[in-house]
């Protein structure tokens, strides 16, 4: 395995800014050539997501015995689950019809707690009314999250959905991971990143991809207007709370883009953006995919 970028610990909300490693393949550097066994970006964690190039001549790749595409320029994608196990394996499949295989150690990670004043419900006003809206919108979800695109906005570094430090009481306010409670209700852990901003703040496509769920008209109970983009490879972006969506389904979007605007639909305590990454059924940080955020500035006072 060639030199790995390392990964810098998780942040805690005070400790923000802090600094990312970048994951595009402009970034990575180069397995040495021929390459005779894999390459990783960045050391597997739980959250975490890695671009990897396999063994020159590789025509197949399996990840945990399942299927991997590899590109022609032998680049692939992998993801570990917040949950994931403390192992995993790779192997290649070559030309001549031998295999490589390379055993995969999991960091573990404490995930701490979060309390959040909302009920468990969200947009939906009783448990009766949840649990019978809530498997059509779980079928919408998992449909468009099969849709897998051409994009290759997964090989891209990604940038911040939102700007935060240049908004108005703009804050990162909820980090991937956290088991929640629900007015001290224990409900599923934090599935991606808030960001905290007003309503009506736009918010863009942290990369390139192509729109496979937009909920425009009906908010759903939990996300609201949800949008889904993927990326391509297996990798897609999940916008919640929107108080607005400005694409269609269908749509290819550029990295930059925008998206729609921030709100507080479905089940959220205040407008924020719940930024939320998937590769396949894996969750992904999206903190460890971005850039530092610049410090924020002090203005000195001025003497009386």
């Amino acid at each position: 395995m060639g030199a790995a970028i390392s990964c810098s610990a998780h942040p805690s909300l005070l400790a923000l800014p802090t600094p990312r490693a970048p994951l595009a393949i402009a970034a990575v550097a180069p397995a040495p050539a021929p390459r005779t066994s894999f390459f990783l970006s960045r050391p597997a964690s739980q959250g975490a997501l890695v671009i990897g190039q396999a063994p020159d001549t590789t025509t197949s790749l399996r990840f945990d015995g399942q299927d991997v595409r590899v590109e022609n320029d032998g680049y692939f994608l992998i993801a570990f689950d917040r949950d994931a196990g403390p192992s995993s394996k790779l192997t290649a499949t070559l030309r001549n019809g031998t295999t490589v295989e390379q055993a995969i150690t999991v960091t573990p990670f404490q995930w701490a707690l979060s309390y959040v004043n909302t009920p468990a419900t969200g947009g939906a006003k009783t448990e009766a009314e949840l649990a019978a809206r809530r498997p059509g919108e779980l079928q919408q979800i998992g449909a468009a999250r099969t849709k897998i695109s051409d994009s290759k906005g997964w090989r891209q570094d990604m940038i911040w959905p939102i700007n935060y430090w240049t908004v108005p009481g703009g804050r990162v306010s909820g980090l991937f991971g956290r088991q929640r409670f629900y007015q001290g209700k224990p409900g599923s852990p934090h599935g991606g990143l808030d960001i905290a901003a007003a309503t009506g703040t736009p918010f863009v496509s942290p990369a390139d991809g192509v729109v496979v769920l937009a909920a425009k008209d009906t908010p759903f109970t939990l996300e609201g207007h949800l949008l889904l983009v993927d990326h391509g490879n297996g990798l897609n972006s999940a916008f919640l709370h929107c108080s607005e969506l400005l694409v269609e389904v269908g749509q290819v979007v550029k990295q930059g883009q925008v998206l729609g605007k921030v709100g507080a639909t479905g089940r959220a305590a205040g407008a924020h953006l719940h930024w939320g990454l998937r590769w396949r059924d894996a969750r992904v940080d999206p903190l460890r995919l971005v850039p530092k955020a610049p410090a924020p500035k002090v203005v000195p006072k001025k003497k009386p």
